[in-house]
């Protein structure tokens, strides 16, 4: 297959998959929005309304890294599952089984653009000023995109073989929701420990990026940005090469689910 058609049939089968999510529910396209403001909306609660926590700007602090980190947990875990809910179109025809997890991948990625929309626009209404600093933003967005990409492929493989995986992907999630630093400043902890949590977890990385950029205009660090981007991309090419060789084996798996 081509890759403009490849890349075309990626685009509508995101573009059908929003579709049919919005027609599910009576408030439709508002849950693009409502879903991640709830959630912020919930942990403020929480935190500051009853266990009292006072940081400074701590409303903002949260909404950017709960809004990217939940890009990431809901699109890698939506992906994870897509061969296997695939199996009946797999049993049919012969498509390249990247096609399935891109596909919620780029899903995603619609919901998410407006998403950011909104943070930005309430980082500017909170007094944050747009700088030429929010140019970093871009390549900080490539590389979660990239290692959203990687993160679907291992996760969409692994369930097709075992759909253990399914729970265990998700409780992978809930371990990184709490150790990425997202009710947390990873910055708070020793110049040490803050160094081996964003070198170990590249998640709190980027988390720590968005937040440096936008509200503390202050460039993230580019080699190790521009290191975790090339061992995701590695990895991605590994798995185009890995699922491309077992497609029948795990179009097997998927159909025998």
């Amino acid at each position: 297959m081509p890759l403009s058609q490849y890349f075309r049939l990626v685009d509508t089968m995101a573009r059908m998959a929003l579709r049919a999510d919005a027609m599910k529910f009576y408030l439709g396209y508002l849950w693009w929005i409502l879903e991640p403001l709830l959630w912020v909306g919930m942990f403020y609660l929480v935190f500051v309304v009853l266990m009292q926590f006072r940081e400074p700007n701590f409303l903002m602090f949260l909404a950017t890294g709960k809004l990217a980190f939940i890009w990431f947990s809901k699109t890698v875990t939506q992906a994870s599952n897509t061969i296997v809910g695939g199996r009946g179109l797999v049993g049919k025809i012969k498509v390249p089984m990247t096609l399935f997890p891109l596909a919620a991948v780029h899903e995603g990625l619609y919901r998410q653009v407006v998403v950011f929309a909104l943070l930005f626009a309430f980082l500017m209404l909170d007094g944050y000023s747009v700088t030429s600093t929010w140019w970093y933003l871009v390549p900080v967005l490539v590389v979660n995109y990239i290692m959203i990409v990687a993160c679907s492929f291992i996760g969409a493989c692994l369930v097709c073989m075992a759909r253990d995986f399914s729970q265990l992907i998700q409780l992978g999630m809930m371990f990184l929701m709490f150790t990425s630093g997202i009710f947390w400043d990873v910055r708070t902890l020793s110049p040490e420990t803050a160094a081996l949590v964003m070198n170990l977890n590249p998640v709190a990385f980027v988390l720590d990026a968005y937040r440096q950029i936008a509200m503390h205009n202050t460039p993230p660090d580019m080699v190790h940005l521009a290191l975790i981007g090339a061992v995701f991309s590695a990895i991605v090419f590994a798995m185009v090469l890995v699922i491309r060789g077992s497609s029948q084996y795990l179009a097997l798996k998927a159909i025998t689910a």
